[in-house]
This record gives structure tokens, sequence and C-alpha cells, in this order.
């Protein structure tokens, strides 16, 4: 089942036991699913969508840590839950150990001996961790390895 088809089965799990906020977090979802497929005029499939979903998680983390700054325990608890909720919908994430035997594969497969081949690494790896790691802790493992 593609994820699109999950997240609208979901939104109406939500709707029939009257969960509002995963059925609004649900609703956001599929509308930026949607808003892109009108932007680039082509139905998206399961990675473009978990691409979209990993960049809605990255912007409740950022509204988080601003909701902490201002002191609105509220706003955060409410960004946490939809995480939570959008986190369902992600393959299990890579643990620290995966990720570094992935890495190291990459940097022996491209030859790479200094941060400057940092890209031929980047570009090896993260076709093959497909969601399963944020893109700011690879390339920080990349770097750690190269030096």
């Amino acid at each position: 089942m593609d994820l699109k088809t999950q997240l609208n089965d979901s939104l109406k799990d939500a709707m029939k036991a009257g969960d509002a906020t995963r059925k609004d977090t649900l609703r956001m979802a599929l509308a930026a699913v949607k808003q892109a497929e009108v932007d680039k005029r082509v139905a998206l499939d399961n990675p473009a969508i978990l691409a979209l979903l990993q960049k809605e998680i990255k912007n409740r983390r950022e509204a988080i840590e601003e909701a902490k700054k201002a002191g609105r325990a509220d706003l955060v608890s409410a960004n946490e839950a939809e995480i939570a909720i959008l986190e369902a919908f992600l393959p299990k994430a890579m643990s620290a150990d995966e990720l570094r035997a992935l890495v190291q594969a990459a940097i022996a497969e491209a030859g790479a001996a200094s941060v400057s081949d940092m890209g031929k690494v980047m570009k090896l790896v993260m076709p093959k961790i497909a969601g399963r790691a944020p893109g700011d802790a690879v390339s920080a493992m990349v770097k750690e390895l190269l030096q």
C-alpha cells in the first residue's frame, strides 16, 4: 500500500474515532502532499512523500525550539504530538551503528580520504538510507569519519 493511501486511511480512522489532533495533523500532511503534487504537476511517489513528511517533522522540531524560547509549553506539547503522529509513517530509524557501518562502506567504495571528498560519500550514502536517518546526522557522521 502506498504512503498516500495510508495517510488517507489513517485520516478516515481518526475522523471516525474523533481524534482531533491526529485528524488535523494528517490533513496538514495530505495538504502538503497535494500542494507538492500541484507545484510539480506530477503524482508523488513514496520516497517523495517520505521526504515531505521528514520536512514537516523538521519544521515541527524547529517550532518546538522557538516555543521553548518563548516559554509556551502548550505549543511544545502540541508539536511533539504532531511529530509522534507523523513519525508513525516513516520507516524504522537507522541506529548509529548501522549508519556508521554504511558510511564506512561508502567511504571505502568512493576511496575518500579527506573532508573534501564528503560530497562523493554523501552521494553514495543518501539513496541507501531512504529516510531512515536525518541528513544532518549522516553529514556529521561522514565528516567525523573523514577527519
